[in-house]
């Protein structure tokens, strides 16, 4: 199936990704909500550990030839500084950084969910004016056998949608 974006898909799409992510731990026992703060887009809080989270979420569609494109995830270009800006909101809401990357291609999405501390250790390049969540085969296999990397696949199977 092609896909072909409208003119108002990056905001759909954007929603989209925070309401899975929301979904996904809510179906996991968390209380959460969207907060619109610069910063972060949920706030979420596991009753029974005590974790409150303050996640960022970015989401992207890829078209065919560009799944293997990274997720821009903190920008520092330009005068930016989106890590300060996610630190400060975690802080106002007491709440521990984590990301959330939810990307979809026309046969699938996967959504990946992790503490940013786990970023930084694993998988961060320093001083880059762009961290980013790198999308390649060999990478998304270290995700996925990471313990501390939530991973939810999900795989589309259009029977009747046809234009």
């Amino acid at each position: 199936m092609d896909i072909i974006k409208s003119t108002r898909h990056q905001k759909i799409i954007g929603n989209f990704g925070e309401s899975i992510v929301c979904n996904w731990l809510s179906r996991s026992g968390f209380e959460v909500t969207l907060v619109d703060h610069t910063g972060i887009d949920i706030v979420a809080y596991n009753p029974s550990t005590n974790d409150r989270l303050g996640i960022t979420v970015k989401a992207r569609t890829r078209r065919p030839g560009t799944e293997q494109e990274s997720v821009n995830l903190l920008s520092y270009q330009r005068g930016k500084n989106d890590r300060e800006k996610m630190l400060r909101a975690c802080c106002a809401f007491a709440c521990t950084p984590w990301v959330a990357v939810y990307v979809e291609t026309a046969d699938g999405a996967d959504v990946y969910l992790t503490s940013l501390d786990n970023y930084d250790h694993k998988y961060r390049i320093p001083g880059r004016a762009v961290d980013d969540w790198k999308m390649t085969p060999r990478q998304r296999e270290r995700y996925e056998s990471d313990d501390d990397v939530r991973h939810i696949h999900l795989n589309f199977d259009a029977r009747n949608w046809r234009w």
